[in-house]
């Protein structure tokens, strides 16, 4: 088909940005000139990867400590993200997205862009929203975990967790109120509710998880498609794995994997301390990505610190992967076909984390639980039943065959077609 223009709008950590880059690169490949509208932060790594870049008003740094302190909190953070962060500069945010998709034929949007909806309505640009994690859907049949000792609830009484959830709904109605007064200045309908319903485009939703981790429900949109993972690789020049790392791996037995994402990293507080703590009593080696500036330290010879590795590299050359479960770390572990201790933070970690368990993959600790004890206790389970490596082998097998880039982006383009 003839070269069309695509703005991809994404909020968030790279969590939320490395799927886009691997529907933007695809599409580019296919012919078209993809943008990505996203926090300077996430500049380099756009450019980098041959995809333009346009900043996004207001421009938010979600690697601030102070930010995530607040934000990755379990139990307020989601309201101070939605009602104190987000909703409140809609206006900002709907000119910047405006001017944006001017230059435009397809809006792609992530869930956080709560101007995307208006901006559609009010041009009648082509449209798709996106979900990455199927706590997003917020469905009442199949209920999410909200939060970590809300689990057993979930596994024991689903009725009960759904009436939970239906509560708590009810108290973020008055969260929208920054965008339903702009729909009124913009001489727009009230709409659904922005943060659940009224993010959805009556045109398609692309579901970017696997189906693995859960099956379309009668309560989501019915133009909702599963598209599986877009898992996207970061280019040679910047996702080379260290030395250090290379020559690590190769001394002796395949480490446990100890990282807190691009977000709960940010503010870790014992959990590092308490690893290594859990690996020397365990007697494994261990790779902590920490997110800080000494990489390459060991810790001591069976224990190597490292900022950053890209998880495709890494994870497959582990034997267990302890993560905090955001959807993108979840992804890649599934892919790589390794055992997993779970240990939420916050938004859809919880719920990731409770799939996982239910998949025969992974265990799981509640952030706020977490101890050097506690990770031994569930470490040591993971690496000596089997039926846990086996469970992993049969979902990898099931992740690696999908082409959920592939999918996302064959959608998009019938979307083009009209």
């Amino acid at each position: 088909m003839p070269e069309k223009r695509i703005l991809f709008a994404t909020l968030g950590s790279l969590g939320d940005l490395y799927p886009y880059l691997a529907l933007a690169s695809e599409m580019q490949r296919r012919g078209h000139q993809a943008t990505i509208l996203s926090s300077s932060q996430h500049r380099l790594r756009i450019e980098r990867s041959g995809v333009r870049f346009r900043q996004v008003a207001p421009d938010l740094d979600f690697t601030d400590k102070t930010f995530q302190a607040r934000a990755m909190d379990e139990m307020n953070g989601g309201r101070y993200m939605l009602r104190d962060v987000m909703l409140p500069p809609i206006r900002t945010n709907y000119d910047n997205l405006l001017q944006a998709a001017s230059e435009a034929d397809l809006l792609v949007t992530q869930m956080l862009a709560f101007a995307g909806p208006l901006v559609a309505e009010k041009t009648r640009i082509p449209w798709v929203s996106t979900v990455l994690a199927p706590l997003s859907f917020f469905s009442y049949r199949d209920s999410p975990v909200l939060a970590s000792r809300l689990r057993t609830v979930r596994e024991t009484a689903p009725w009960l967790n759904a009436l939970i959830n239906r509560v708590a709904r009810s108290t973020t109605q008055s969260w929208n109120e920054p965008v339903y007064r702009l729909r009124r200045e913009l001489g727009l309908p009230v709409g659904r509710e922005p943060i659940y319903e009224g993010q959805y485009s009556p045109t398609r939703v692309l579901a970017m998880f696997s189906p693995v981790l859960a099956e379309a429900q009668t309560d989501w949109p019915a133009q909702t498609r599963i598209s599986g993972f877009a898992l996207w690789d970061e280019p040679a020049e910047s996702g080379a794995a260290p030395a250090e790392l290379d020559q690590f791996l190769a001394a002796g037995p395949a480490p446990v994997v100890f990282t807190l994402g691009s977000s709960a990293v940010v503010n870790s507080g014992r959990f590092y301390a308490e690893s290594a703590e859990a690996a020397r009593q365990l007697g494994v080696r261990a790779v902590m990505l920490d997110g800080e500036g000494g990489s390459g330290l060991r810790i001591d010879r069976d224990i190597l610190r490292l900022a950053y590795s890209p998880h495709s590299y890494l994870f497959g050359r582990a034997c267990a992967i302890v993560h905090s479960g955001g959807i993108g770390t979840c992804a890649r572990a599934m892919r790589a076909g390794r055992p997993m201790l779970v240990v939420p933070f916050a938004y859809d970690q919880p719920d990731n984390a409770a799939r996982l368990v239910r998949l025969g993959v992974a265990r799981t600790i509640g952030a706020a639980s977490y101890t050097a004890a506690r990770s031994v206790r569930e470490l040591r389970k993971l690496l000596t039943d089997p039926l846990y490596q086996t469970n992993a082998d049969r979902i990898a097998r099931i992740v690696e065959a999908e082409d959920g880039a592939g999918v996302a982006c064959d959608a998009l383009e019938q979307c083009l077609r009209g």
